[in-house]
């Protein structure tokens, strides 16, 4: 028996509440899938304020997604140093940044024919 494939909406929706969980910052949504050879279907980009919340962002994304879709990331990189945390689960990318990092690699205007969408913070 194979599992069935979990939508992009509610893994969306799961790493949304992951991250304002541990009350990440500047939570934004890129839609990639109108451009073309991208490797992903979204974006979703956050920052924290320290190493420290930016690992505890991965790691509540990470718990909720893993328990609510009970989905795991394929892949993830740059736990180690904490400053920006690539979680790739295949559709859809997590970028969790620290705020100086984010601003320097500026992946908002590398990405800016994506369409974008500011999630506003329930905190």
């Amino acid at each position: 028996m194979t599992k069935e494939k979990v939508s992009t909406d509610a893994l969306i929706a799961q790493m949304i509440a992951g991250i304002e969980d541990v009350k990440g910052n500047d939570i934004t949504i890129m839609d990639l899938r109108e451009i073309e050879n991208t490797v992903t279907s979204y974006f979703i980009i956050c920052n924290g304020n320290s190493n420290t919340q930016v690992n505890a962002i991965v790691n509540s994304i990470q718990r909720k997604v893993s328990k609510e879709l009970q989905e795991n990331p394929w892949h993830v990189e740059g736990s180690s140093q904490a400053e920006w945390v690539l979680m790739d689960y295949v559709d859809v990318v997590v970028h969790v940044f620290q705020k100086h990092v984010r601003e320097y690699y500026d992946l908002e205007g590398l990405w800016g024919d994506a369409k974008t969408t500011m999630v506003e913070s329930t905190y």
